[in-house]
């Protein structure tokens, strides 16, 4: 087994996927949870910190962890029941979702419990949340861990990954939100994330670049579908990388999951995620991060649900199928 070097938190639930024939396809999904097993898939040892039910959609959850090589923080399941999303996809295939999540598996976590599992792992460098965790109601559980990995030398992760659609009170929601990529070393947002934020400026551009000013972090990653992806680095430094040729999508679900574990993956082979490790990037390097983070996106978007690639899937094309990187 790989050491372990990142541990992930946040939400494992099934996605129940409208068909055409009005019936739903369950699957395995969740950002967080889709975060740790593409981590894994690229060869990075992953501890995933929340529990998972006893029922049969978590052994389903919990059996995938496991086959893709992540290691479970808590292996024996509680009696919650798994968390559900149900998933239409929209005319382009981006998905749509309605959540439910009161009282299930996932959500049954605290700050000092995952405090502990990461303080046994002596290898770990990086912790990573996101997405539903980041909801107002759930700001006990996520803040105060953050806080402490950050004071414990780890690197924090952040993907804003907002779903302003079942979030009862928007603007706490948005709060909750602007205080954990306060955390971060690393921020990661989609163009609509910087939307649902309100923050100012003209274009998704402008707004990533006023969040990264006034925030903590070192790099942002901003992802624009099809357009591509850009990195920023605090010193201004800025490139946007995007494919050569359009892509064959067959729909969009786990994209945002598989860059940032592209990314990760390739910062952690190239030894930047120590102290000073994102200080000591330099250009070749940042381009590097994002290419190897936007072939992972690709190659995901081109398969039926979230199925992250392998290090040597996104290797191979990275080779065969360079992104053209430019100024943004």
């Amino acid at each position: 087994m790989n050491m372990i070097q990142v541990a992930t938190a946040g939400e494992a639930l099934i996605d129940l996927i409208g068909q055409s024939d009005g019936r739903f396809e369950a699957c395995l999904g969740g950002a967080v949870y889709n975060l740790a097993r593409a981590l894994a898939r690229q060869g990075v040892g992953t501890l995933y910190l929340n529990p998972l039910s006893g029922d049969r959609f978590g052994r389903q959850l919990a059996q995938a962890l496991v086959d893709d090589g992540v290691q479970l923080a808590r292996p024996e399941p509680v009696p919650q029941a798994t968390s559900l999303a149900v998933v239409a996809l929209t005319a382009d295939g981006h998905p749509d979702y309605a959540f439910y999540r009161e009282q299930v598996a996932d959500r049954s976590v605290d700050a000092p419990g995952m405090d502990r599992a990461c303080a046994a792992q002596s290898d770990l460098r990086v912790v990573c949340t996101g997405a539903l965790a980041l909801a107002a109601a759930d700001a006990g559980r996520y803040l105060p861990w953050l806080r402490a990995q950050r004071l414990a030398g780890r690197m924090v992760v952040v993907d804003a990954n907002l779903r302003p659609s079942v979030m009862p009170d928007l603007i706490a929601y948005r709060r909750n939100v602007l205080e954990a990529l306060q955390l971060a070393d690393i921020i990661k947002v989609s163009d609509e994330d910087l939307g649902n934020l309100e923050l100012p400026g003209d274009g998704a551009l402008a707004q990533a670049r006023q969040l990264l000013a006034g925030s903590q972090a070192q790099l942002l990653v901003l992802t624009l579908g099809s357009a591509g992806a850009c990195l920023l680095v605090r010193d201004g430094r800025a490139w946007r990388a995007r494919e050569a040729q359009p892509l064959a999508v067959v729909d969009t679900v786990g994209a945002g999951d598989s860059f940032l574990a592209g990314l990760l993956a390739a910062m952690l082979r190239a030894g930047h995620a120590g102290p000073g490790g994102l200080q000591a990037l330099d250009d070749a390097g940042c381009r590097h991060l994002l290419v190897h983070a936007l072939a992972s996106a690709s190659l995901c978007v081109m398969q039926r649900g979230c199925v992250p690639p392998s290090w040597e899937q996104v290797c191979e094309r990275v080779r065969l199928a360079p992104a053209v990187i430019d100024s943004p």
